[in-house]
């Protein structure tokens, strides 16, 4: 089939993910760029715009692994990198690591680049530098060349497998492909001097179509996205062979170079010996069981084994006899940085391994019927790893020799991934031991990691040379030489021992070398090479052969058998064969491992009934799964095989669940299998005494897989969650999770901390059953052993378990913390809060604390000091909000008073000194009732006792942390009180208030001072404004707490009013508001006399008239004269300063309006106008409405105004347009307010009215009285605030100023002024009363009680207008001579201020 046209987008999109990968892989981009360097001219020395762009490159990319990188230093490297005057390797790469990291237009550019690396050097490029790239955009087009020479090796290497003369009989499938492969570690010089013509054929065929193919991609490129309107040009042909004279001149030196020890060089290199995978990948092949096993690379080629057995299936059939026929031998080891091949069963192979075995099935075939024994021994051959001592054809004693001493070799003088004698050892940090060249494989493979223990390796370059190890076996190979090549003597009898061949120093140089080989052998796989039962033991072999054959028979039964019967007799006379196996056991697992053997075992759990029957089939592939990863590749090949365990695992066989986790699946796979609820049941079991003994306890990995369960849901919150919440939080599930800490695999306990944490997290009232049942010191010494996630796991899980409802428990835990661990549990916490994250050291600091703490405090303390600089430090880094958030938490856990749920009462126990009445109180003070007795109910003395510990703990802990450089926690929590966050705002708010408290209490250090220094204005301001009533009772709390001494009251007098105001308003709702404010009276109950009015200035306007309506916004002052002039004022620094004035108006401005959400000033006029004027930048008449009638007062709204003509009755003014309508026609209104489309009237008849006028339904408030003496009872003036309707006029009956309840219209109190009330104003402390003499009154609103008066404007004027400001610190008063004059308001404090 062809290869698809290459497309604009696809050749940016491969280059694109290569270059993704290098660039999110640091070691693989150093790699990478010191292939290139060491390529341009031979490590001469590159220019120094090179070097200049790989610095800055490098630079961008290394330090901000986690952000995006400097795009100026990207364009600065490209601009360097296009001065060069010629393009080099190393110049590209980075030139296309550049481009493609700017992210922004670069793709195109990145993807040139990496194509130029093909023009440049086609060899390189696809080996060392672009890969990845090579099997993407170049393979697919590059096939029909692969294959042509591909079928060129099978061909020499057939003929050459013909000339050995193999057995006709041995041959399969497998043994033929191992057999191919064997010969080319065979050949002569001759041979293999022909097979390495043809390879440097091939790579120079290769170069050719590589450089063309580059080129022809980059004109796509060139073309851009404009090819998809015109068919693609064709590609270059494909150049399949290149004469002799096309080989340059280094090629041809190079060549010469390599004839010398050709056939050394092609027996010991292993890219010959390593078993490769197909040449093509097949369909079907799936991921391993850490999703390492990737198809194999199509580059470099070398000869595939299903292309060997097709051709050896073409070739003429090779007799028996022969001068040497040596068989393969294959051992099965799992190897997840190889890929796998259906022809050798998913495993690696490994030649000259002293071992001898064929395969029963193909993993890829049906199941045969185990074929009977044979006379000679060939049944156990088939089964038995260990040498044979029977007559077997085609064994020499030369290989049988090697297999004794590979037998009795002392395992550790053999590397675990060649399986040879050490020649360089080098032992790894992780105490493992390997042969220098094949560690250094497989570091240059990509892997980070040790092959046995899998721990990251932090090695740059590898140790020096074990020579101690080195020196041992150099003694030990003098006394045990190695077999040398000697003619074929006569086998052995099974009951005589092989003779032994005179082997010398010399001749171990001529012994052909093993072949050399990368896997990735497990802990398990290691120990094979631990020595075997003595061969002289005639018992042994013959009791292991009798074994073998039973066990061939079963396995035989269990693959063919269609009876179920027979079948599952077969599986438990398996699992007693394997019980008994002892020295055999080894060649039992190679015998069941294969794949035939496990499908048979996968039928028995689909069709059997038999509980027993299920448990010994699932215990067995349990164990093989342990051992082999073969076994999970294929138990993993069909999804069926999967969903039949999980549904046996759901039914009640627990042991299923070992098997389920042996295969990795993934989490999105453990979430849709839905056995969340089945792992619950499987956990709260009780173990049985007699269950049987696996590899992992069910219960060990029911833990771990429901761990991962509920890790993958708590990252989506939104989905249904996987386990009910009563079956997490159930007191059976915690005890059981919480025994599970104890066990022997770090894994598992981890994996049991973090459910319990879910469950604490579902439900705190666990906390208690978990601390019953908890076994702490493995929980602390897993602490040393796990990567740093998982360490902050149990920090997160210790510091949960201390929120417990009684001090004395939360103590005894503590002190099991500090002193349960193997280890100095403060000191590895000190040394991980030195290396973790912001968002991680807070909760790590409070542990530390606490563990500190235990004791009484100390005037120094390491572990405190490091402790509070790091919540300090945490309180303060505002580019952390989390980080501020979970310090203010900590810090507000720190008093140790939790309810029963864990929740803290730090906030409930501070509004309880607030005395907030019951009908006043928050919900969350409610929790107050957990902090006094014990669970389940106790003696006074034990409450008595609790309390002591409690109140001794809060002691503790205020005074470290106020006590820690001089209150600087403090001035941290004073910034966090200014930030919008309202979690931050709320937790440091709780965490100020207790700390000032608590220095109430503490001796006196001095920290009090700095406290109201850094944290009083921030308390009155919450005070003040707070929207939250509960917040404004903590800095009530907190003020309290200033007020104890002389400094701190006086610090308070710079705030009285708005402290006062806010305390008049809480007095109702708090005992203390009420104290508090009698405290800064004097004692008194009524602060009247603390009020002080001085006058601010004066203004002379007596050239414009009276000053006939006066408005106060944004400190300006807006005043209408009776000339019709309107000026705008500003008051600043005891100044009126005249700003703007205009004369629009032709007559007298009789009244001013203003609305504060559009910042607009309506004025009305006696020339029958209303104006409308917008004043944010200067003032101007934005719009004029005639009214037809002057305007004698005035009322607006959004969409309406209202105003009182020259006769009776009302008028209303739509803004939209059109004829006003008259309200109230029968009255002539004097003042009137509108509020919430409600107008509010006060008649020349004395009578109040309030109109809808929507509905126009009108209410009577105040009914008019007669004239008396022939003279009316106007109301002057009427004003609405906080509810209340305040109306001025006449002193009748006593009272000029009636205030009314606006919505039932009660009268609720009076002014009893003498004085007639031309106008009124009201503040939210104070009501002012301006009358026709030129006298203002000044009342308390809230008492009624005259304060004091002021005196206006000249002799004989009388007050026409007055107004306040938004805070009622500044009243402005308008009068009949045309002054206007601002009076300030101020608090006089009490006399114990001055003392």
């Amino acid at each position: 089939m062809a290869a698809p046209m290459p497309t604009y987008s696809a050749v940016v999109a491969h280059a694109s993910a290569f270059l993704g990968e290098l660039i999110a892989d640091p070691l693989l981009r150093r790699h990478l760029l010191s292939a290139a360097a060491a390529a341009d001219g031979g490590g001469g020395q590159h220019t120094a715009a090179t070097l200049q762009a790989l610095s800055l490159i490098s630079d961008a990319l290394d330090t901000a692994p986690s952000a995006s990188p400097s795009p100026s230093s990207l364009r600065a490297a490209e601009r360097l990198l296009l001065s060069l005057p010629a393009a080099t390797p190393l110049s590209c790469l980075l030139s296309a690591i550049a481009s493609a990291a700017r992210r922004r237009g670069g793709a195109p550019s990145a993807a040139s680049a990496v194509l130029d690396l093909f023009v440049l050097d086609p060899a390189l490029a696809r080996h060392e530098l672009a890969p990845a790239a090579f099997e993407a955009l170049f393979a697919p087009r590059l096939l029909p060349v692969m294959r042509h020479f591909a079928t060129r090796r099978a061909s020499a290497a057939a003929a050459v497998a013909s000339a050995a003369q193999f057995r006709e009989d041995s041959r399969s499938d497998e043994t033929a492909a191992l057999s191919a492969m064997r010969v080319l570690s065979l050949m002569s010089g001759a041979q293999a001097q022909e097979m390495r013509g043809l390879e440097r054929e091939y790579e120079m065929v290769l170069d050719v179509n590589c450089k063309a193919y580059a080129l022809y991609l980059k004109k796509i490129l060139e073309t851009g996205e404009a090819a998809r309107l015109s068919p693609p040009p064709p590609p270059p042909e494909l150049v399949f062979t290149v004469g002799d004279g096309d080989m340059s001149a280094a090629d041809e030196e190079a060549s010469t170079d390599a004839d010398e020890g050709a056939l050394s060089c092609v027996r010991d290199n292993p890219m010959w010996a390593e078993a490769e995978g197909d040449l093509y990948p097949r369909q079907g092949s799936i991921k391993g069981r850490r999703e390492l096993m990737r198809p194999p690379s199509l580059y470099p080629q070398r000869v595939s084994p299903h292309l060997i057995v097709q051709q050896q299936r073409q070739s003429p059939q090779v007799g028996r006899s022969g001068r040497w026929s040596p068989a393969p031998r294959l051992r099965e080891e799992p190897s997840p940085a190889t890929p796998s091949d259906d022809s050798t069963e998913d495993s690696s192979i490994e030649l000259y391994t002293g071992k001898q075995e064929k395969h029963a099935a193909s993993p890829l075939s049906k199941p045969r019927k185990a074929q009977p024994r044979d006379d000679d021994g060939a049944g156990w051959a088939r089964l038995s790893p260990e040498p044979s001592s029977s007559p077997m054809g085609g064994y020499t004693d030369l290989a049988r020799q090697q297999q004794q001493q590979a037998a009795s070799t002392p395992k550790d003088f053999v590397c675990p991934i060649t399986s040879q004698v050490f020649d360089d050892p080098v032992t790894l940090e992780t105490g493992q031991t390997y042969e220098r060249r094949a560690i250094q494989e497989w570091l240059d493979r990509g892997n980070a990691t040790c092959p046995i223990t899998r721990q990251h390796l932090n090695v740059g370059t590898l140790p020096k040379t074990n020579y101690v190890l080195k020196r041992l076996i150099a003694g030990w190979l003098e006394q045990n030489p190695p077999a040398t090549p000697v003619p074929p003597i006569t086998p052995a009898t099974p009951a005589t021992p092989a003779v032994a061949v005179a082997r010398t120093p010399s001749a171990r140089m001529e012994a052909p070398p093993l072949p050399f080989k990368i896997n990735s052998p497990s802990p398990d796989n290691t120990g094979s090479q631990a020595s075997a039962p003595s061969p002289t033991s005639v018992i042994v072999q013959a009791s292991v052969e009798s074994a073998i054959g039973e066990l061939r028979a079963a396995v035989s039964c269990l693959c063919t058998s269609e009876e179920l019967a027979e079948s599952e007799k077969s599986v438990l006379r398996i699992e007693r064969l394997w019980r008994e196996a002892g020295a055999a056991e080894h060649a039992f697992f190679s015998a069941l491992a294969k794949p035939a053997v496990i499908n048979g075992f996968v039928e028995i759990l689909f069709n059997s009934v038999s509980a027993q029957v299920l448990q010994v089939a699932v215990f067995q592939l349990a164990e093989l799964a342990s051992r082999d990863d073969g076994v999970v590749q294929t138990l993993t090949r069909v999804d069926t095989d999967v969903d039949c365990l999980v549904a046996l695992f759901k039914k009640g066989l627990v042991e299923a669940v070992v098997l389920i986790y042996l295969l990795s699946p993934s989490v999105e796979q453990l979430v849709e299998m839905d056995m969340a609820e089945a792992l619950v049941a499987a956990i709260r079991r009780v173990e049985e005494a007699d269950a049987v003994n696996m590899c992992v306890k069910p219960k060990a990995a029911s833990v771990i897989l429901l761990s991962q369960i509920l890790s993958e849901a708590s990252v989506g919150r939104d989905t249904t969650p996987p386990v009910p919440r009563s079956a997490l939080v159930s007191e059976r599930f915690v005890r059981s999770t919480a025994l599970v800490l104890d066990a022997e695999q770090v894994e598992v306990r981890v994996a049991a901390m973090r459910i319990l944490l879910r469950c604490i997290a579902e439900d705190g009232h666990c906390r208690s059953s978990i601390v019953e049942k908890l076994p702490l010191g493995p929980v602390l010494d897993a602490f040393h052993v796990v990567g740093d996630a998982d360490k902050f796991d149990i920090v997160r899980f210790l510091s949960e378990i201390l929120k417990l409802k009684k001090r004395s428990a939360a103590e005894r835990v503590l002190r099991a913390i500090k002193e349960g661990g193997s280890f100095s549990m403060m000191h590895t916490l000190l040394v991980y809060l030195q290396s973790t994250t912001p968002e991680q050291s807070p909760v790590v600091a409070g542990l530390l604390l606490q563990l500190d703490l235990l004791v009484e405090p100390r005037k120094i303390s390491m572990y405190r000091e490091e402790a509070m600089d790091s919540l300090v430090e945490c309180l303060k880094n505002s580019d952390f909000p989390r980080s501020q958030l979970l310090a203010a938490e900590t810090i507000m856990n720190l008093p140790g008073k939790f309810s029963s749920s864990g929740r803290p009462l730090a906030r409930s126990t501070l509004l309880k000194l607030a005395r907030v009445k019951e009908r006043y109180r928050p919900p969350q003070s409610q929790e107050l009732s957990v902090v006094r007795g014990a669970d389940g109910g106790g003696g006074e003395d034990d409450a008595a006792a609790e309390d002591k510990a409690a109140w001794e703990w809060e002691r503790k802990t205020a005074y470290a942390v106020v006590s820690h450089e001089f209150g600087l926690a403090l001035e941290a929590l004073s910034e966090c009180l200014e930030s919008k966050n309202a979690e931050l705002f709320a937790a440091s708010l709780v965490c100020a208030v207790w700390l000032v408290h608590m220095l109430s209490v503490l001796p006196d250090t001095g920290v009090l001072g700095a406290a109201r220094v850094c944290l009083l204005r921030q308390l009155v301001l919450v005070l003040r404004s707070a929207k939250h009533g509960s917040d404004r009772a903590l800095a009530m709390v907190a003020l309290r707490s200033f007020m104890n001494d002389r400094e701190g009251m006086q610090d308070i007098a710079t705030y009285i009013k708005d402290v006062l105001r806010t305390l008049r308003e809480l007095k109702k709702s708090s005992g203390l508001a009420f104290e508090m404010l009698k405290l800064l009276s004097d004692g008194q109950e009524s602060s009247i006399d603390m009020w002080n009015h001085k006058e601010l200035n004066q203004a002379d306007c007596s050239s414009n008239g009276e000053v006939t309506s006066i408005v106060y916004f944004k400190n300006y002052i807006f005043s209408g004269h009776s000339d019709g002039t309107l000026k705008v004022w500003e008051g600043s620094e005891n100044i009126l300063r005249l700003v703007q004035e205009s004369q629009e108006h032709t007559k007298a401005i009789t009244s001013l309006s203003i609305l504060p959400s559009e910042e607009k000033l309506y004025s009305g006029s006696m020339d029958r106008t209303i104006r409308v004027w917008q004043f944010r930048d200067g003032l101007r008449c934005a719009e004029v409405h005639d009214t037809r009638d002057p305007v004698q007062n005035l009322a607006v709204a959004t969409t309406m105004a209202c105003f009182v003509p020259q006769g009776a009755g009302v008028k209303a003014l739509s803004w939209n347009g059109g004829s006003p309508r008259v309200v109230n026609p029968g009255k002539s209104v004097r003042s009137m307010a509108l509020l919430h489309g409600k107008l509010f009237c006060g008649c020349n008849d004395g009578s109040i009215q309030e109109i809808d006028l929507a509905t126009g339904t009108l209410a009577v408030i105040q009914a008019g009285n007669k004239r008396i003496l022939g003279k009316s009872n106007p109301v002057y003036c009427l004003q609405l605030h906080d509810g209340l309707l305040y109306t001025g006029g006449a002193p009748l009956d006593g009272a000029s100023v009636k205030i009314w309840n606006s919505t039932n219209y009660n009268l609720v109190g009076s002014i009893p002024s003498p004085a007639e009330v031309r106008s009124l104003v009201v503040s939210a402390d104070l009501v002012y009363l301006g009358s026709r003499n030129g006298a203002v009154e000044i009342w308390s609103r809230e008492k009624l009680i005259k304060i004091g008066a002021l005196q206006a404007g000249g002799p004989g004027c009388r007050v026409q207008c007055m107004a306040v400001d938004a805070d009622g610190d500044v009243l402005v008063v308008g009068t009949s001579d045309g002054k206007i004059q601002a009076d300030v308001a101020t608090v006089r404090g009490p006399s114990s201020f001055c003392r």
